[in-house]
């Protein structure tokens, strides 16, 4: 039996600096669900978006969000699940230094100032865990400033 360490560490492991993720928002009372560039920046999680984007404006409604990442290259039977609150940044230079690391930011914003920028960091998260193969998930709350 693995240590709440050891499956973190896995977790971890398994999260890319950039990947294609599944976001959860919701409108009104309909759940609304799209894939996302999630990135994983210093262990901690981030998206950008059009300002006047639909992820955007509901997020300013409701900051209640989850993240899914599927794992397992063919049968997909594991995932890493987020569940958190989003905000945006209003941070400038942090602005710049996350939206830097978007391969497609500069040829969608003008830079960090940019209006219809927004930067989404997902905060007071909780992550489920399903290991490939496994029937038993895991769950642990990871702690971020």
């Amino acid at each position: 039996m693995q240590s709440q360490e050891e499956i973190r560490q896995e977790v971890w492991g398994h999260l890319k600096n950039s990947q294609c993720a599944y976001l959860g928002t919701a409108e009104d009372v309909q759940p609304r669900v799209r894939p996302v560039t999630l990135l994983n920046v210093d262990e901690k999680f981030w998206i950008a978006t059009g300002t006047r984007s639909q992820k955007a404006r509901q997020i300013r409604r409701n900051p209640n969000v989850e993240v899914c990442i599927p794992l397992g290259e063919e049968t997909c039977n594991g995932y890493i699940r987020v569940a958190g609150m989003a905000s945006a940044v209003y941070d400038d230079a942090l602005r710049r230094r996350i939206g830097d690391t978007f391969g497609y930011f500069g040829g969608t914003w003008s830079g960090p100032e940019d209006p219809d920028y927004t930067l989404i960091r997902i905060h007071r998260v909780e992550i489920e865990y399903l290991c490939p193969g496994s029937n038993e998930a895991h769950t642990f709350i990871v702690h971020t400033a």
